[in-house]
């Protein structure tokens, strides 16, 4: 991979994007960023405040609009959840580097997130983890560049895999 390049990490929430994006900037010199962070930084405020008071289509407005004024070359860059649902937002990071997309079971995540229901999470009021998951994991393996399976795997052996297919592209 250029050494100039940045990797751009999708998936669902409690997929390990941040968790294993800063493993990954450390394994390839990068600098790291979460782009949750970046949107609570702008907006002085937790996700799910932003979601309690304006909606979760408002939350995704700031989230592409997060995405479109960054600049982020040389970084890992781990994305919320709702990325996706940007083109131009998507668009836009993947001018600096590869999507990598990693994919974890319905069964995986459901055992990683608890908190569904407060963890700021962009979706429709009434919608269920399961069709959040189903809507989602569409829009991910049409973004990705590089699809890394994540079930039964530990952390450095993910990693593994990812700086190989990083190696490749």
């Amino acid at each position: 991979m250029n050494p100039q390049r940045s990797v751009i990490l999708v998936g669902m929430p409690g997929a390990g994007k941040s968790t294993i994006g800063v493993q990954l900037a450390k394994e390839l010199a990068l600098d790291f960023v979460d782009t949750d962070l970046l949107i609570q930084l702008r907006e002085g405020k937790p996700l799910q405040d932003i979601m309690d008071e304006s909606g979760y289509l408002h939350l995704r407005f700031i989230e592409e609009q997060t995405l479109l004024e960054s600049f982020l070359p040389r970084h890992v860059i781990a994305t919320g959840g709702s990325a996706v649902y940007g083109q131009d937002g998507m668009r836009h990071l993947r001018g600096f580097g590869p999507v990598v997309f990693l994919d974890t079971s319905l069964p995986e995540l459901r055992r990683r997130i608890r908190n569904y229901e407060t963890r700021g999470i962009a979706r429709r009021p009434e919608q269920s983890f399961e069709e959040l998951f189903e809507e989602r994991r569409a829009l991910y393996q049409q973004a990705a560049d590089i699809t890394i399976a994540c079930d039964g795997k530990d952390q450095q052996q993910i990693l593994d895999e990812l700086c190989v297919a990083l190696a490749a592209v």
